[in-house]
């Protein structure tokens, strides 16, 4: 699906800076792309410098002005000065989209205390943190002809209904999730509007950076699905959309986990198992003093 289809071709981003984290890949690239198309001024954030160096250059075809920044989000300063440094360079934020995550599939008995807190920092306390240095410059632009700003948040799927090996990764987006639910309670009237976004199963690089094998064999989406209904949710002042809208699975499953949780949860087992050998491991070592994730 190409973000340049009818229903975007009587809203004008052009111009408007747009800062998209964990952009070197999947849903982010996508997404930069598909602003630079629309006239915007991507401002892509990763590590993988080479990545947003070719990203940026294939931007520039429609997008003269896009730019990249290399941070690590997993540090509050880093995160913090990609907002400043496009504030240097443009003056102004119109649109951020936090997009930034690590997988976690794992065993819970395999899993550490810090490993659990690294997949927090990235995927929600870099959302925090670019968040509330945005605020204040999108709080001085509300008074302007462009309005206020946007914030987008890219949740997940997971926090409808949860698989097994995904306790780390669920809390993360969990944690996104009452966020931006409180921001958009908070910021009613200040210019600002917050979103989120849960796409569920989409074609990216995350699926070779599992711990563990995943089950899940099912369809998986191209990421300019998710691309487009984050700029549908920006246009439409929307809160919270799943991605893609239109699967029914989703939708069924959504229901499901409400009113029939006990079911979700046996499939969920089912498809991925926690094995009795896994537990006897845990209990082994438990027996022998060592802590959670423990070597």
């Amino acid at each position: 699906m190409d973000s340049n289809n009818s229903s975007f071709k009587n809203t004008s981003f052009k111009n408007k800076v747009v800062i998209i984290t964990g952009a070197s890949s999947g849903i982010g690239r996508a997404t930069a792309l598909a602003f630079a198309k629309l006239g915007a001024i991507p401002v892509a954030v990763a590590r993988r410098e080479n990545l947003l160096k070719e990203l940026t250059d294939e931007c520039k075809k429609f997008s003269l002005e896009a730019t990249y920044i290399t941070a690590d989000l997993g540090i509050k300063e880093s995160a913090e000065n990609v907002i400043y440094e496009t504030i240097k360079r443009y003056g102004r934020i119109d649109i951020l989209i936090n997009n930034a995550a690590v997988p976690m599939h794992k065993l819970i008995y395999r899993i550490s205390a810090q490993e659990a807190e690294d997949v927090m920092r990235i995927n929600f306390l870099s959302c925090l943190w670019t968040t509330f240095a945005v605020i204040p410059h999108m709080l001085k632009q509300n008074g302007l002809k462009q309005g206020g700003g946007s914030i987008v948040n890219v949740s997940s799927f997971v926090t409808k209904v949860i698989p097994t090996h995904e306790t780390i990764y669920a809390a993360s987006k969990y944690a996104m999730n009452g966020f931006t639910k409180g921001l958009w309670t908070d910021l009613e009237g200040s210019g600002i509007h917050c979103a989120l976004v849960h796409p569920g199963a989409i074609a990216t690089e995350i699926w070779e950076k599992l711990d563990e094998p995943e089950a899940y064999d099912g369809k998986k989406y191209p990421p300019e699905v998710v691309a487009n209904d984050i700029i549908d949710v920006i246009i439409n002042k929307r809160l919270e959309v799943v991605s893609p809208r239109s699967d029914f699975k989703l939708k069924l499953a959504r229901v499901m986990s409400v009113l029939l949780p006990s079911l979700v949860r046996k499939g969920v087992s089912q498809m991925d198992p926690i094995k009795p050998e896994h537990l006897q491991w845990a209990k082994e070592r438990a027996n022998a003093g060592k802590i959670m994730g423990e070597k």
